[in-house]
């Protein structure tokens, strides 16, 4: 086993229990275990829990990131680039479970805070499709005038409540469902 195998097995081992088991439930020790490495070796790659925990999100994210970029209609209307980006939050977050439930508790979490602090100052310097909607839709008049976090809370929030919902057995979100999502929050920021 590689350097790199080891560092993607550690990754790999603490997104699944910590998905499962919350980040307080997912000891070092059994991560460690889970990875088939020592205990002490998760420090050779990660200086401590916290950057772990980190580190399995930007993982996750930069997946997603790529999912969602995919075939992005870059010079297409912003209706049209807003729909491909809501349908495919669906689509990936469904097919991924464990990979939305650690997003969630991610998010809900002081580490959650702290990044979309980043995200929404652009202090992170990279490209982001929610604020690159928000500006193309505010310059081509055609999403409200709202600030930049009620646009993403608009916008997003509720597709990922439909998801967590489809995974708690409430609903099953078919593409039928998933285009009046996607349509109910494009209703709530347009003009």
């Amino acid at each position: 086993m590689c350097k790199t195998d080891k560092r993607d097995d550690i990754l790999s081992a603490a997104m699944e229990l910590m998905a499962e088991q919350g980040f307080h439930g997912a000891p070092m020790a059994m991560i460690a275990d889970k990875a088939g490495v020592g205990a002490g070796t998760i420090y050779r790659y990660f200086e401590n829990r916290d950057v772990l925990i980190r580190d399995v999100y930007h993982m996750i994210y930069d997946e997603f990131v790529s999912f969602l970029l995919n075939r992005y209609p870059t010079d297409r209307p912003v209706r049209e680039c807003f729909f491909h980006i809501g349908k495919g939050i669906i689509d990936y977050l469904i097919r991924n479970p464990l990979k939305f439930r650690y997003t969630e508790q991610f998010h809900n979490s002081p580490y959650g805070l702290e990044f979309r602090k980043l995200k929404l100052s652009n202090d992170t310097g990279e490209f982001d499709f929610g604020r690159d909607l928000y500006y193309k839709g505010l310059k081509h008049q055609v999403i409200k005038e709202i600030p930049l976090p009620i646009f993403f809370d608009l916008a997003f929030a509720p597709i990922f409540w439909a998801v967590r919902d489809h995974h708690t057995g409430f609903v099953v979100i078919d593409d039928a469902l998933a285009e009046v999502i996607v349509s109910s929050c494009w209703d709530s920021i347009r003009i």
